[in-house]
């Protein structure tokens, strides 16, 4: 049986630059291949073949049904018996796609934009998701029970300038509405920032769960916080849930106490320890998220229209001057940092987590490959969802919407 990695090898999807989109139609053709049977990417997948492949002469789709069965011998392969299909939509670096086949869910469509994460998507899935989801043509996009979106946050983000829909960014979410209306799917899944409760009044909200609605799904909402399943991390985030016929209940989602964070260090290192001065408090007070602020850099601080004596509290993505204790949780993970953003106090030292700390409190498995770019390992693990907030998520969809109980 061919190994996926023999073929990666052959199609040199290590360096996908400049070959993405024909990738693309190749993994996603062989990974929905079922039972000889014929699929949305075949046309695609034999011409992107050809191309890479110009000396086979492979000119039809037998040739690649020769290669099945793929031995996927990547770190999260997809259920060989599945309950149900998804779509990843702004796939990032597969924080839904874990949890969803964690439940027994087969993706059959992926989109990220941003080359980086496309390359630690297939490096961890073994398939290469389509770019730029406003160029896709609809016509890919096979009919699935769930879809799955954690649509561009910087439009609605209190780190960004806020424009919500007057940002190219925020206007993707009607890209999204497009694939609901075409597939129909029997869920919509949506994550986006707590701020984008608030936004413009609330109005950014009432607009997209409006358009729901007008799609047909009864829709349901709510602000949950990843500290509460299982992780050191105070990040709120807004679920939007959708169904045809019924409201989804989040009261039945589990959840459990707050973990601290000095449980999820690396014993060894190394480490990143902070060179210049800073100062600890002499008293230190856990607030209800969780989060002991336990000093701050000793920095030149803009001064102008801060309160007298929060200078060090100011924002934290204009200042990254805070430091917080391990007996706490940690702040949430942004995604505007290529080297970290925040430091910690642990055992009377300051540090900054390590690339490992990072996605071990964004909930991602020990099996997760990096790719190798510290850089934006730092911006993928700010820009994912947190992985056990969606699993909790999925498995009450999986019950109340799809009436699945195995």
């Amino acid at each position: 049986m061919p190994t996926y990695s023999k073929l990666r090898r052959k199609l040199n999807i290590e360096d996908m630059n400049g070959n993405a989109e024909k990738l693309a139609y190749i993994t996603h053709y062989l990974q929905n291949h079922i039972n000889g049977k014929n699929n949305h990417y075949q046309k695609g997948a034999v011409k992107s073949y050809n191309q890479l492949n110009p000396e086979e002469s492979i000119v039809c789709e037998p040739q690649l049904q020769a290669m099945l069965p793929i031995k996927w011998d990547v770190p999260f392969p997809a259920p060989e018996n599945p309950d149900f299909t998804f779509i990843d939509l702004f796939a990032g670096i597969g924080g839904f796609r874990i949890p969803m086949q964690d439940i027994g869910g087969k993706c059959v469509f992926t989109s990220e934009f941003n080359y980086h994460a496309q390359r630690a998507y297939e490096l961890n899935y073994g398939e290469v998701p389509f770019g730029d989801i406003t160029k896709i043509d609809l016509d890919l996009v096979p009919k699935h029970n769930v879809l799955c979106a954690g649509f561009p946050c910087q439009a609605f983000s209190i780190s960004g300038k806020m424009k919500g829909f007057e940002d190219t960014r925020g206007t993707l979410i009607y890209h999204v509405f497009e694939i609901i209306e075409k597939r129909q799917p029997d869920v919509v899944l949506l994550e986006n920032v707590k701020h984008l409760v608030y936004h413009d009044n609330r109005k950014t909200l009432a607009i997209i769960i409006k358009h729901l609605e007008e799609l047909g799904y009864k829709v349901s909402k709510k602000v949950l916080n990843a500290s509460d399943f299982g992780v050191p991390q105070n990040r709120e985030r807004i679920i939007i849930v959708g169904h045809k016929k019924k409201t989804f209940d989040f009261e039945k989602i589990k959840t459990q106490p707050k973990p601290v964070l000095k449980d999820f260090l690396d014993k060894k290192g190394p480490f990143e320890y902070l060179d210049e001065p800073y100062t600890i408090l002499e008293s230190m007070t856990k607030q209800k998220s969780g989060l002991i602020f336990a000093g701050y850099r000793n920095k030149t601080i803009r001064k102008a229209g801060v309160r007298p004596n929060t200078e060090h509290l100011s924002r934290v993505h204009k200042q990254p001057n805070r430091i917080y204790s391990t007996d706490g949780v940690h702040p949430t993970l942004p995604s505007q940092e290529s080297s970290g953003r925040f430091w910690i106090l642990h055992k009377g030292k300051v540090r900054k987590l390590t690339i490992q700390e990072c996605y071990r409190i964004m909930g991602f498995p020990k099996k997760f490959k990096f790719i190798l770019n510290k850089g934006e390992l730092y911006k993928q693990a700010g820009n994912s969802v947190a992985v056990p907030m969606i699993r909790e998520v999925a498995k009450q969809i999986k019950v109340q919407l799809l009436k699945i109980r195995k």
